[in-house]
């Protein structure tokens, strides 16, 4: 300890400028450091969700669920643990990682044995959709999408195709599919009398749709001096025109989709409702992803909010509900 006094006094400027750059780096970092509700806590996850379009919830557990929870155990390396959640057409599989893992390669391991197991599900199973995120990621704040005369579809659409994709963009932001609305759907609703008096059946009415619904692509076609792109009529281009569509000859006379059901624009089955000062609504959550602070994140997508306005209907408000910010803000004055 002498012998460090003993520096010091022979050598005050070297002293003097460790000094400043201690306290000079010491600031820089406590400016730098993120201010967060959670630290970044280690422990990759990775979310597979499995849909199955009107399948209950115990055949969704033993078709699809429970077969790929087995596999999971014998292919994908460096498991902790695993949680999983079977629901209406849905599947949700939770994979946690111990923290040496490699996230890559487990991400890797998890499509290709979610692949494999795709011939041995129900048929007409889709590839899972996987996410990685980490036990950090919580919602930090939610949107709430309303408007006067802006119906559920419309709010769901708007929601879907207008305000998530800009919001994404935002460093750290991680938005899930939005709550409520309605997903729009062509429906074609049954007149079951109506196929009875023609000796029809549901069936017919699927295999005239799926033989006359086709996307067949054709490219172009040089004619001349021209090049000329070809179109086909395989696929009808307005909803009206689905009504048009022939089933097959009865007694000489020609049955239409619109003799035995109503085409029309509707929605699927709604599994969720949000309600804002009383009317139907949509709710955006957006997640922390990552280790950017959650004041940047909130700040980036409160930013974007005003850059996208103009490009959306005047009826649409979005008003932020559940803003984590506030009580960051908070912590920081209060320590």
């Amino acid at each position: 300890m002498l012998a460090l006094v003993r520096i010091a006094l022979n050598r005050p400027y070297t002293f003097i400028v460790a000094a400043l750059l201690i306290f000079l780096i010491g600031t820089l970092a406590a400016l730098r450091t993120p201010v967060d509700i959670f630290p970044s806590i280690n422990i990759p996850i990775v979310g597979v969700a499995f849909q199955y379009q009107g399948l209950p919830p115990d055949q969704m557990a033993g078709r699809i669920v429970t077969p790929f929870e087995r596999a999971l155990t014998t292919t994908v390396n460096d498991i902790e643990h695993f949680e999983a959640n079977s629901y209406t057409t849905y599947g949700i599989v939770k994979i946690y990682f111990h923290p040496t893992v490699n996230i890559a390669t487990a991400n890797a391991q998890v499509t290709a044995i979610a692949q494999a197991l795709l011939k041995q599900m129900p048929p007409g199973t889709t590839p899972p959709l996987i996410i990685n995120y980490s036990a950090s990621s919580v919602p930090i704040i939610q949107l709430a999408l309303s408007g006067k005369g802006l119906t559920e579809q419309n709010l769901a659409d708007l929601g879907i195709n207008f305000v998530r994709p800009r919001l994404v963009t935002v460093q750290g932001a991680g938005i899930p599919w939005p709550f409520g609305g309605k997903a729009p759907q062509v429906m074609f609703d049954l007149d079951t009398a109506a196929l009875q008096s023609r000796g029809l059946t549901g069936l017919d009415v699927a295999n005239a749709l799926a033989a006359q619904n086709l996307i067949t692509p054709i490219g172009t076609e040089k004619i001349g001096h021209y090049e000329y792109t070809v179109n086909l009529n395989s696929a009808p281009t307005i909803v009206s025109e689905l009504g048009d569509l022939p089933i097959k000859s009865v007694g000489g006379a020609m049955v239409y989709m619109h003799d035995v059901a109503h085409v029309h624009n509707g929605n699927a089955v709604q599994t969720n409702i949000v309600h804002v000062d009383g009317n139907r609504s949509v709710l955006l959550s957006i997640f922390k992803n990552g280790t950017t602070s959650t004041l940047d994140i909130v700040s980036g997508i409160k930013k974007m909010l005003t850059i996208i306005k103009p490009s959306l209907p005047e009826a649409l408000d979005i008003k932020p509900i559940g803003d984590q910010s506030i009580f960051v803000r908070a912590s920081i004055q209060g320590f």
